[in-house]
């Protein structure tokens, strides 16, 4: 059930700016909504209704009252009083259905917040709450493509982005269990566990089930990459690289193996033909992962500390990973030196030790954190990767 707080969606909306036949009361009754002071609120669209039976924004209001004051029943007569007065009322259908989604009416929940939809399309909130109530009705794929649609009106909402998360699982979950029970001995399996492995850092386990699924199709495009991908977190150089030299004899075009296959090449100390591998998967998709601090490693393997600079330059400065950024401040740092730029290369090694002091100090945090936590058992450090 989605936690979010009925005046929260309806401060979200257009403020109703109706013409009342007493201005101020309804000023003050929807002053007292907004500061939380429900029952003075309710009093207040009550008398007016008293006052102007045929005033609907009254009507929504009182409802909205009522819904956050979790009386369900008589915010849905409220709102559907509202709506026979003026049919597309904003929020109004939204808040009906809301209401009706709150007493588990979910059919009812659904046709109300779809008007809504239809009514305005460009509102994210009603379309949030499609999803969810769609969610609640166990129609998965039709609560993601709701959720999608908000998501495309308010990219940055974090309710939204839950609830079409959720949508989005509860698909692949289903789309796989049909997998599993159409095939279950599918290469496709083997791969689904195999990347569920990878996202768990169970890398060993991942490596297994890409060389069963492999084992069952061994020219499938993509495979030999991923594989090569889990040799490589598992500290398996060889075996990554050969993994990434096949998978570009199924499948020349790529991407991804060849740029991390260049990466190798640079960590073996081959400049030129690792620059050669990085330069050419740069051209097909030029935004890939720590591009410019490997590039910049290739550089300062074949002698070009300018060419390495500008490339640090730009990773310190874009690069989301922190220990990529703590290891491009100090090539950075070298790749001064060389060009004889004293002063900006000491600045840059005080870089490096800073955020490598950080890192020091939230490793040690993290270990005495589980140490307290966890007095008879000890816990040894990460292994350290380089970043590819």
């Amino acid at each position: 059930m989605a936690a979010v707080s009925v005046l929260a969606v309806f401060w979200a909306l257009p403020l109703l700016r109706a013409q009342t036949p007493d201005p101020a009361a309804f000023t003050q009754a929807t002053q007292a909504m907004r500061e939380g002071k429900l029952d003075v609120a309710a009093a207040g669209f009550s008398a007016i209704i008293k006052q102007s039976p045929s005033f609907a924004e009254a009507y929504f209001n009182l409802g909205l009252v009522r819904e956050e004051q979790n009386k369900f029943d008589e915010s849905i007569g409220s709102f559907q009083k509202a709506l026979a007065l003026k049919p597309k009322l904003h929020g109004a259908s939204l808040f009906l259905g809301i209401s009706e989604f709150r007493l588990n009416h979910l059919d009812a929940a659904a046709v109300a917040v779809k008007k809504e939809t239809d009514s305005y399309p460009k509102d994210a909130p009603a379309w949030m709450w499609l999803g969810v109530v769609r969610l609640a009705q166990e129609r998965p794929e039709e609560a993601a493509l709701a959720l999608d649609k908000a998501a495309q009106l308010n990219p940055d909402d974090p309710d939204i982005l839950y609830h079409r998360g959720r949508a989005h699982l509860l698909v692949s979950n289903a789309s796989y269990a049909k997998m599993f029970k159409l095939d279950s001995k599918s290469w496709r399996v083997h791969r689904v566990l195999a990347q569920a492995n990878a996202e768990a850092d169970r890398h060993s386990e991942a490596i297994l089930e890409y060389e069963e699924a492999i084992k069952l199709a061994p020219t499938q495009p993509g495979l030999h990459e991923e594989l090569g991908s889990e040799y490589r977190n598992a500290n398996k150089i060889p075996e990554a690289e050969a993994a990434f030299r096949s998978e570009l004899e199924i499948d020349p075009n790529n991407v991804l193996a060849r740029y991390k296959l260049g990466a190798i090449e640079v960590e073996k100390g081959d400049g030129a033909k690792g620059k050669e591998l990085i330069a050419a998967a740069q051209r097909e998709k030029p935004n890939l992962i720590h591009l410019d601090y490997n590039l910049g490693r290739a550089e300062m393997l074949l002698g070009n500390a300018a060419a390495a600079a500008s490339h640090f330059e730009r990773a310190v400065k874009t690069d989301t990973d922190p220990q990529v950024a703590e290891q491009a401040w100090y090539q950075l740092g070298t790749a001064y030196r060389r060009l004889h730029r004293t002063e900006e290369a000491r600045t840059a090694m005080a870089k490096y030790q800073e955020l490598k002091d950080q890192e020091a100090h939230k490793a040690q945090k993290s270990l005495e954190d589980y140490q307290a936590e966890h007095p008879d058992r000890s816990v040894p450090p990460p292994p350290s990767q380089s970043p590819q």
